[in-house]
């Protein structure tokens, strides 16, 4: 049960660098900083030794993406066989377990449950409660839980959960995790953005143009905006929208990290940003004007059903099914917003039929002016049948389905042994679930309302 639980944590993590100058300097061994270039020779020693350093010396191979020459590929080494349960255990929630996995130290909030005797230094194995029945304080816990490794208290039971309510900070370092997925806290934090492989690939398949206005309608956290605003080498406009403040001030430090100018994020709720009243311009600010933007990611609400790891399945029906009228509202407000002759991308973390290809259908027969667009990396597979599409349609849909590849443990002596090709095909295919979808607007709505 728990090795089919864990196995759900993907082979290899990937990321992008900042990549704003000319494309002529992007070439293979060079890394490029919105002001600076540097080395990409060295960039990588100082992740690797960074990453080294994580894996108790260990030499973790960093590959570059032949189809993405802006991301780079880093095996996840596990599960491990070799980590030994201690008697002293912490509980920490589903939320901060699936972290854990990737590479993340436990934060005192997501700390549930710790032994009776648990002093600061004491090492600690530390369990996921899948199911959330764990009671905050408990002493103990028999119910279901899933190992995920080893590691250093930082502070004891007591000033845990005796301590301020706003305590917060690392409460477990990590130092035997089941899963070798390295932290990147603090690593080329200027250069370097954590991201799943198909969240990267959005952003080229929008493929974005300096100069250019571009819309991102469901921003938040922020990754896949600042990877368009790098792809147009910090040149033109990116408009990022989000209902909820706080992801809305994330947006703009990332921003800030990566030095990215080009950004303007608004905390506004996307199935309102078309402006109905057309006579006064709203500056620049939502909502906005009819067909404003050349292009339009809607990264969609969805039932996330693809995101891995995920050790806690608490979705239901209703909630499942409630997200397929919101992607409409969405995706009938991009429409409008979006110039003639400009793309829309559409893209969920889910796998199910109703929120992708469905919704595809439905776009095409509500919106005869879309056309749907073969799309470039295409490294997923095909759309899914069922929702009435034909086989060329299919085709030019993306699909990430990990399901496709078998289960299967990752050492460091398969990655050391492992040829290059086969490294990408795994980072290509045991990934996240996630679906694509490119539409161009062949016209102006005005002109198919006369």
């Amino acid at each position: 049960m728990e090795y089919t639980v864990l196995a759900t944590q993907s082979t290899i993590l990937l990321v992008f660098f900042c990549c704003v100058e000319s494309s002529s300097a992007c070439s293979s061994d060079v890394l490029v900083h919105t002001q600076q270039p540097i080395s990409g020779k060295n960039n990588s020693f100082w992740c690797s030794a960074d990453l080294s350093c994580q894996f108790n010396g260990l030499s973790v191979p960093i590959l570059q993406h032949p189809d993405l020459q802006d991301v780079l590929l880093i095996p996840v080494i596990g599960p491990r066989k070799n980590v030994k349960k201690q008697h002293c255990e912490a509980i920490v929630g589903a939320h901060c377990g699936n972290a854990v996995l990737r590479g993340a130290h436990v934060y005192v909030p997501g700390i549930v449950s710790a032994s009776k005797f648990m002093k600061a230094g004491d090492v600690v194995s530390v369990y996921s409660d899948i199911k959330g029945k764990c009671k905050k304080g408990a002493k103990e816990f028999d119910g279901t839980k899933v190992f995920l490794g080893n590691g250093i208290s930082e502070l004891s039971r007591k000033e845990i959960f005796s301590g301020p309510p706003a305590l917060k900070g690392i409460g477990i370092r990590m130092i035997e995790p089941l899963y070798l997925s390295p932290s990147f806290d603090n690593v080329l934090p200027s250069y370097l953005f954590l991201q799943n492989l198909p969240s990267a690939v959005v952003a080229h398949v929008l493929g974005p143009q300096p100069g250019e206005k571009i819309l991102d309608l469901c921003a938040a956290p922020g990754g896949k905006t600042t990877h368009i605003a790098i792809l147009m080498h910090d040149e033109g406009e990116v408009i990022a929208l989000d209902k909820i403040s706080n992801k809305v001030k994330k947006i703009k430090q990332n921003a800030l990290l990566l030095g990215l100018n080009s950004i303007r994020a608004f905390c506004f709720d996307g199935t309102k940003a078309l402006k109905l009243d057309t006579v006064e311009d709203t500056k620049g600010e939502p909502p906005f004007l009819p067909e404003s933007f050349d292009r339009i990611l809607l990264d969609a609400p969805c039932s996330g059903m693809g995101q891995r790891p995920n050790m806690a399945c608490s979705w239901t029906l209703k909630e499942v099914t409630s997200y397929q009228p919101l992607q409409r509202s969405l995706f009938t407000v991009a429409v409008k917003l979006l110039k003639p002759g400009g793309v829309l991308v559409y893209s969920t973390c889910t796998v199910t039929l109703a929120e992708n290809e469905e919704q595809v259908a439905w776009a095409l027969t509500t919106f005869p002016f879309l056309q749907l667009q073969p799309q470039e990396p295409h490294i997923g597979g095909e759309g899914m049948m069922g929702a009435g599409l034909s086989f060329e349609q299919l085709k030019q849909l993306q699909r990430f389905d990990p399901s496709v590849v078998p289960l299967q443990d990752t050492n460091i002596d398969s990655v050391r042994e492992a040829r290059v090709e086969d490294i990408v095909w795994m980072a290509n295919k045991d990934c996240i679930g996630f679906f694509i979808a490119k539409f161009l607007k062949c016209k102006s709505i005005q002109e198919n309302d006369s």
